[in-house]
């Protein structure tokens, strides 16, 4: 008790404090809002791309000195894209000291899996199930970021997708709901931190409110058509997480919902953001996203839109030029209520005073900072941790893996294997281009064996520029003879293919999702004069390989793992790191499975009990995922065994205590992860066959048993009904707990 008595009396004058913090900015922003022109107000409410070097000369015409003007009148709120302490310096010191009321701009940038130094796309990083090494990736990308500058990254994406043709899959977390809003909290708590105020942090956007994921057809910036119940259950889950995470800003999409641009969608942004969830930060549009409602064909022209926008709960406008040209004029003409513009700009306000721009501007303009945390060697470090945990081994018979480390001679085959660009993925603006270390590289510091390279064909021939489409190489077969001759002498062959960085991404949407180019007519060409292969992965989605999970023994799925890429590999392919990675997305056996995903609806004939043709299922594929969504295996085994719940019976309110025993029962010490699903069998609306509620990762060393324990209560065992209501409802229960989604123990339970 006297342990307790001081901690409770910390916490409570923590609180006060706290209290009395957001207290004192409220009156700071009612006092600057009263000084405060509609002209100034609608600035506040525009964000600018940067656009001209801040150290030259002053733009002298066109529309770069326009901006440049806007800047000094105090017209700009935000600015993009401008990056290092001597840029982001010119540009607050134009608005600081040369605007009638010197409000700081708030930096933003796309500081999505780092920022020079490079952790896996997110898509692999959520493959780790590692909550811990998620949040101190994100961590160390807002150390480097702010380093130079920056205090507002577009990350994280929370959008969940099921489609593996729609190309940002690679930037979120997969399709589950739950591991992906565990995964918005444990990167928002690394950018954002305990104190915002303190300066390695950096304001996290939650992006895209809302459905951006769901795309027809996979297809970038496409409509999307879903019901209440996949909104409410799907796509808001981790959205509602990272307001609850006290995350800074949210971005808009693309997309339209019923019809309505969700730019314009007063139900989205009004109704469920800043009021049913009392988010108070404030909702940037993407890039254009409010002017482009004109070609959705929901605003005639640029003026409506902005009135539809602002109306709508859309606070500021990202590269628009749709505020700062229409807003004032429609506030003035009685349009728009000015009320609006206040609630925006004091969104806008609250986040830079809660960074503590307003008390210094240039608290994130240190030089010698600057030079000191860009690829800090501890940044290194923990992004090839990060790495190593990403990946995921989906097969190994004859356990070929892990390598033998002497005595073989191995054939590295692929142009990925070599690239040390194509590894850092998409989204990585501020990186500087080959700068991965290789898988050659990384098996080249392995001395013990004869190791021999033969790229075999190339993957890309042409433009790998972030803003150009990458040409695929579709024809040049000329270097398989080498590759082939290479495979024929070998012990073993790695063969490193899959996607190149760029193929994924925003607006990269594909239609056919088998290795791109020659790759495969490669792979089945080595194959034929040596079969004893060790097939690794680099791609930025789901793939569909049937072809290779057929035939080749071992296969691992490398992702695109950043700045440590190949150390990363070469330690799993050599056994000096055990992977323990699961897939965060269903891989199809076709591409015309897709979209397919773990928790589907069980249908009205899910199953061919009658022996006829009527029921639900493919004519020429089975239905079942190549593989599954928590699917990986290790180099050591797991034995789940002993299921119990605390009861059989339960009342609603109560909470149900569910264990496991897991044993290692192979020849490594391995990390698991323990995964739990239910089933609520009966519903006013229909439940899926399984939801993810639960999960831990574990290590476990040979021989060992461990007991893990999970809690069901009302915040698991409920659901949203079509209103948007959340809802726990009597009846029977099923509860499974495994290493995947598939094969797993099972239980029942009821809810009375």
């Amino acid at each position: 008790m006297k342990n307790i008595i001081p901690l409770v009396l910390a916490l409570f004058a923590f609180q006060i404090c706290t209290a009395q913090k957001n207290q004192k900015i409220e009156i700071k922003i009612d006092s600057l809002l009263k000084l405060m022109t509609i002209e100034e107000k609608v600035g506040q409410m525009n964000q600018y791309n940067g656009f001209w070097d801040a150290t030259g000369p002053s733009p002298k015409n066109g529309s770069a000195a326009k901006k440049y003007e806007h800047l000094r009148k105090g017209w700009v709120g935000s600015m993009l894209n401008v990056r290092s302490v001597e840029q982001v310096r010119s540009v607050q010191k134009i608005v600081v000291e040369e605007s009638r009321l010197g409000i700081p701009l708030i930096i933003g940038f796309d500081v999505i899996h780092g920022y020079k130094t490079l952790s896996p796309i997110p898509l692999a990083e959520s493959a780790s199930w590692d909550l811990e090494a998620i949040e101190q990736s994100a961590r160390v990308a807002a150390i480097e970021a702010s380093a130079t500058g920056i205090n507002w990254t577009f990350a994280p994406m929370v959008d969940v997708s099921r489609d593996a043709r729609w190309g940002r899959v690679m930037e979120g977390a997969g399709e589950d709901p739950y591991l992906g809003s565990k995964i918005a909290i444990a990167r928002i708590n690394g950018f954002q931190g305990d104190d915002l105020t303190d300066v390695s942090t950096i304001a996290a956007t939650a992006k895209h409110f809302a459905g951006y994921g769901f795309a027809e057809a996979g297809r970038e910036y496409n409509a999307v058509d879903i019901g209440t119940s996949t909104l409410h259950n799907i796509v808001f889950p981790p959205f509602k997480a990272a307001v609850d995470a006290n995350v800074k800003t949210l971005m808009n999409s693309f997309n339209e919902i019923d019809g309505v641009p969700v730019t314009g969608s007063s139900y989205l942004q009004r109704d469920i953001l800043k009021g049913k969830w009392n988010f108070n930060g404030f909702v940037i549009s993407d890039w254009a996203s409010i002017r482009e409602m004109i070609s959705w064909g929901h605003a005639k022209d640029k003026k409506q839109a902005a009135k539809i926008a602002a109306t709508a709960g859309s606070d500021m406008d990202m590269e628009g030029y749709v505020y700062i040209e229409e807003l004032a004029q429609l506030v003035k003409d009685g349009v728009i209520d000015e009320a609006l513009l206040d609630d925006a700009v004091s969104r806008i306000l609250r986040v830079k005073f809660e960074l503590g721009l307003f008390e210094d501007p240039y608290k994130y303009c240190d030089e010698a900072r600057e030079k000191e945390m860009i690829g800090n060697s501890k940044h290194h470090d923990a992004v090839l941790d990060m790495a190593k945990k990403s990946i995921v081994l989906l097969k190994n018979e004859n356990n070929v893996l892990p390598l033998k480390k002497e005595g073989q001679k191995i054939a590295l085959i692929g142009a990925l294997a070599a690239d040390k660009n194509s590894p850092l993925g998409s989204w990585r603006i501020a990186s500087d281009d080959n700068t991965a270390v290789s898988v050659l590289e990384g098996m080249q510091s392995y001395k013990g064996n004869e190791l021999v390279y033969k790229k075999g064909a190339d993957v890309s021939v042409g433009s790998t520029a972030f803003v150009k489409e990458v040409k695929i190489n579709t024809t040049d077969k000329s270097e398989f003879d080498e590759a082939i001759k290479a495979a024929k002498n070998a012990d073993v062959v790695v063969m490193v293919l899959g996607e190149h960085g760029f193929q994924s991404g925003e607006a990269r949407s594909r239609t056919d999702l088998q290795l791109p180019g020659v790759q495969q007519d490669l792979l089945e060409a080595v194959y034929k004069v040596n079969t004893n292969i060790v097939l690794v992965l680099n791609n930025g989605r789901p793939l569909a390989i049937t072809w290779a999970d057929k035939h080749i023994p071992a296969i691992v799925e490398a992702w695109q793992l950043g700045t440590q890429t190949g150390n990363a590999v070469a330690q799993v392919l050599y056994g000096d790191y055990n992977p323990s990675g699961k897939l965060p997305m269903t891989f199809p056996r076709r591409v015309g499975q897709v979209p397919i995903y773990y928790n589907y609806k069980n249908t009205g004939r899910p199953t061919n009990k009658e022996g006829n043709v009527f029921w639900s299922h493919y004519i020429d594929s089975e239905n079942t995922p190549l593989y599954s969504f928590g699917h990986g295996l290790s180099y050591t085994t797991f034995k789940y065994s002993n299921l119990k719940l605390n009861g059989k019976q339960f009342k609603i309110g109560d909470d149900v205590t569910v264990s496991v025993d897991v044993k290692n029962t192979g020849a490594y010490d391995g990390k698991e992860v323990v995964q739990l699903y239910i089933r609520d069998l009966v519903g006013s609306v229909t439940r899926p066959v399984r939801e993810l509620k639960g999960f831990e990762l574990v290590e476990i060393k040979t021989g060992e048993t461990k007991t893990i324990t999970f809690k069901l209560d009302k915040e698991t065992l409920g659901f949203y009904n079509n209103q948007g209501e959340y809802i726990i409802e009597s009846g029977d229960f099923k509860v499974f707990v495994g290493g995947n989604s598939i094969h797993t123990l099972d239980a029942d339970f009821e809810l009375n």
